[in-house]
């Protein structure tokens, strides 16, 4: 996942190391090594690995940076992610890096940047975590799913959140962001336009949920992007330590994080380009829970009703801004400004797949049982 900064990416190292020294507290001093490595996981803001050294003192830090060049309006948003960072971290119980300073002076190393602890965790890229036993499997998807509740629980209001976003109408205006963002990335000279893509956002128009416009009493913090890739575990242990990539965040219905984190269900990794998002011939491997049982374990833990009437939208939903994320990340990369390597060369097939992917799902006669299975896993600590 760590590998030399590309060329497109790399900035001035020395005056990032004046700007650490005056602004990262406990940041070593006298410097003996200073490294950069960029990871290659993720393509959305480049994200880069430094080791610092002072004789005997070692540190290692992350840094999260907003792409080079003109970005589509509100993308990138990493000052977003470094406020909802810091309030988590000093006012709940989510788990979060330490966030250590933020940087909107663009003469440092070219655009916004902010610097934060570096995790020693696991991450597990594919879902179907093959790396470990089905035991482990049970206990991972279970900590994924309490974690999200808790995230979902946090009261915004005394986190200092509560003008995060707005609270009412949250599917109706991100599909109309997210439909915005995608006729931006494609046409008129960039990538093609899809028709398919234009008929799921007319579909989702018209199956927004009715309690989207009534949803001010429960809306609550929304991350975004909420995937096992985006979560650090424990060296050995089946829990969380660090929930990252918080661009996405905002306040919003809660479920529409719960169906992407449930995309996995829904994608065949033998079918799809590159990466790893589903599970391989779309079978569930043994100790991960089924979608139902997923879904019931999370519903358990954050005190949420049972969403069967309205599963199918929120599923679309999640594939269909997946499709728009990677038309922007395709029309980057012909820019020659997208970070990720060969994940970014196959967006342009990513997005066909999740559209795809999205009519698939609308069009099964069934999505959820009308109850919460009874199997879920026990909810205890």
């Amino acid at each position: 996942m760590i590998g030399q900064v590309q060329q497109a990416h790399r900035f001035d190292e020395s005056s990032l190391i004046r700007y650490a020294q005056t602004n990262v507290e406990g940041f070593p001093l006298p410097l003996t090594k200073f490294k950069v490595s960029q990871f290659g996981h993720g393509q959305s803001n480049p994200t880069f690995f430094l080791e610092v050294e002072s004789y005997t003192t070692v540190k290692q830090y992350v840094l999260r940076k907003k792409p080079a060049g003109k970005l589509l309006q509100s993308a990138h948003a990493i000052e977003r992610e470094f406020q909802v960072l810091a309030a988590l971290g000093k006012y709940s119980n989510v788990p979060v890096p330490k966030v250590f300073c933020f940087c909107t002076d663009t003469s440092v190393i070219g655009t916004t940047f902010y610097i934060m602890e570096y995790l020693e965790g696991r991450i597990f890229l594919n879902p179907g975590l093959p790396e470990v036993d089905p035991k482990q499997r049970r206990a991972i998807y279970l900590a994924t799913a309490k974690t999200l509740a808790a995230i979902h629980n946090v009261d915004v209001d005394t986190v200092g959140l509560g003008h995060y976003g707005r609270r009412e109408n949250y599917c109706k205006r991100q599909v109309e962001r997210w439909a915005k963002q995608y006729l931006a990335s494609t046409g008129e000279g960039k990538p093609d336009r899809s028709a398919r893509m234009l008929e799921l956002i007319d579909w989702l128009k018209q199956h927004i949920p009715a309690e989207d416009s009534k949803m001010r009493s429960k809306t609550g913090l929304v991350h975004g992007d909420f995937r096992i890739d985006n979560l650090v575990f424990h060296p050995s242990e089946e829990r969380v330590i660090g929930v990252l990539d918080w661009e996405l965040s905002t306040l919003g219905n809660p479920m529409s994080d719960v169906a992407y984190n449930c995309m996995c269900f829904v994608i065949n990794n033998n079918e799809f380009p590159v990466s790893h998002y589903g599970f391989n011939n779309g079978i569930i491997p043994e100790g991960v829970p089924s979608p139902a049982e997923h879904l019931a374990n999370y519903c358990a833990a954050a005190g949420a009703q049972w969403p069967a009437k309205d599963w199918k939208f929120y599923i679309a939903f999640s594939l269909f801004r997946s499709a728009a994320i990677f038309a922007g990340v395709y029309h980057r990369w012909l820019k020659g400004n997208a970070s990720g390597g060969e994940r970014a060369k196959s967006a342009g097939r990513l997005t066909m797949y999740f559209i795809d992917t999205a009519w698939k799902f609308i069009s099964r006669d069934s999505v959820l049982p009308d109850r919460p299975p009874t199997s879920a896993f026990v909810f205890c600590d």
